[in-house]
């Protein structure tokens, strides 16, 4: 045993080098990278440093981690995936043994027999050639790295929480955060009460993130286009699959499968599918009914991860094929609530307008159906954001390398993408007539910012309620899948 170790010690090294870790052909090229770190070096203050650390590893149980996944911020400066680094953007060029830069990154360095069981690693000679950092160093000798913090007239970086694992590699997370926090003199509890203390700033960083990364380019704008096409093949199959007494994990199951066939690495966040009340629970991800029942709409809010960048596609069906009257009715209003703002969308108009729009038309819908008597005599559940009992979120939100992505929340922009998802839950017990109880509908879609309107991404999938009955009635390549019964007692 000591004899294969050491000779995988020697010669696995070698084999790190013969084969490049390679990545998918339309992956974002390391020149998107590297023109996204000039973008911020040009918002930076003049004599700055930004600073950014990769996403911790997070324990699962036991000595089992969850899959990795890098912190998009870290992912869109650098396109590196792997844990245990730090990224350092300066405003202006540096000067350390008369070598000058303006960036500089600090990756894991090779280790064969971890590397025997992780995978090949980048190393700084790949951080160098793949990523374009042309200054590339070891985790380990940032402790060491003479840069004198003190210097700057500003000192950029998100704050942190704390919930880092000491994993006792030399220079991993913990140690890259600890010994920053030596050279910079952080102080957590005055930070907390003040972002802005001395040359430390945590608040403006966030604000640059947000204006770049709330404008998608057109590198972006492709890969974008793929996981939103993804998930709406998804939720076409799943339409003509479906039929009473599937369990929501299959129905689930059904969903990913078809991302992991276009190879999305991941979900955007965790896949929602409920089944009658189940479907009035916003963020419900149990998915665990073992039968759906003939009568029942199912809710199903899923989105595939592409290359980093996640859609969020939301609809509403009914389990057999057929919405029942008042089904039907709830629907078409979440429907006409939708296209209204749609109507809408286009670059200076406000989100704060388009949830507007959708409130308003949800709640006249409600009244015209005897749900509320009046707009004016609402059941409010939050009186600063006007949102009601049955409507009870907002309507918009930016996508991107996260589901709930940065950007600027105001007006919008050209190349923003964004989703509007009004809703209508109806939860039993509700004091309105018992047909009307467990209905619950939320359909939620993509659309691209233009300057004089909007283009609907995900229209791939039927939005329409006849559309959607209609695309019922037809054979999924999923229906007819068989597996062994396994009643094991």
């Amino acid at each position: 045993m000591k004899y294969s170790l050491y000779l995988a010690v020697i010669v696995f090294p070698f084999l790190i080098n013969a084969q490049s870790l390679k990545k998918p052909d339309d992956f974002l090229k390391a020149d998107f990278h590297k023109e996204r770190r000039e973008a911020l070096r040009e918002k930076m203050p003049s004599n700055s440093v930004a600073v950014f650390f990769a996403n911790a590893v997070r324990n699962r149980s036991n000595d089992v981690s969850y899959v990795y996944h890098q912190d998009p911020n870290f992912f869109y400066l650098t396109g590196h995936r792997e844990p245990h680094a730090v990224l350092l953007i300066f405003k202006d060029n540096q000067s350390v043994k008369k070598e000058e830069f303006n960036e500089i990154i600090f990756v894991r360095a090779h280790n064969a027999l971890a590397e025997l069981y992780e995978g090949e690693r980048l190393g700084k000679e790949g951080a160098r050639d793949q990523l374009g950092v042309v200054v590339s160093l070891e985790t380990p000798s940032f402790k060491e790295f003479n840069l004198d913090f003190s210097g700057f007239n500003k000192v950029l970086f998100y704050d942190f929480e704390n919930d880092v694992r000491d994993t006792k590699e030399a220079g991993d997370l913990f140690d890259l955060i600890s010994q920053f926090k030596t050279k910079v003199g952080y102080d957590q509890k005055n930070l907390s009460l003040e972002p802005q203390i001395n040359n430390l700033d945590v608040a403006l960083l966030d604000l640059y993130m947000q204006e770049l990364r709330g404008i998608k380019t057109k590198e972006e704008l492709i890969l974008l286009r793929k996981a939103v096409n993804i998930s709406t093949v998804g939720q076409v199959e799943v339409m003509k699959a479906i039929k009473p007494g599937m369990s929501e994990t299959e129905i689930q199951g059904l969903h990913e499968f078809v991302f992991k066939k276009y190879q999305a690495e991941f979900e955007g966040y965790p896949s929602i599918v409920g089944a009658g009340h189940n479907g009035c629970v916003l963020h419900y991800i149990d998915n665990y009914k073992p039968a759906i029942e003939d009568g029942e709409l199912i809710l199903m809010d899923l989105g595939a991860e592409y290359h980093g960048y996640t859609a969020d596609v939301t609809r509403t069906i009914p389990v057999n094929g057929k919405f029942t009257k008042e089904q039907k009715l709830i629907y078409d209003l979440v429907y006409d609530a939708q296209q209204a703002a749609a109507d809408s969308c286009k670059a200076g108009v406000s989100i704060a307008t388009l949830s507007q729009i959708t409130k308003n038309s949800v709640n006249q819908g409600l009244v015209s159906l005897g749900i509320y008597k009046s707009t004016s005599k609402l059941d409010v559940i939050n009186p600063e954001t006007g949102r009601n009992r049955y409507y009870p979120h907002g309507c918009c939100h930016h996508i991107g390398l996260d589901v709930h992505d940065k950007g600027m929340y105001d007006v919008l922009k050209e190349n923003m993408v964004i989703t509007i998802e009004p809703g209508i839950y109806i939860t039993e017990g509700s004091p309105v007539e018992e047909k009307w109880w467990d209905i619950p509908v939320r359909i939620e879609d993509d659309y691209l910012v233009t300057k004089d309107g909007c283009e609907l991404l995900s229209g791939m999938a039927p939005r329409k309620s006849s559309k959607i009955e209609e695309l019922m009635s037809e054979e999924s390549v999923l229906s007819n899948y068989e597996l062994p019964d396994l009643d094991i007692r």
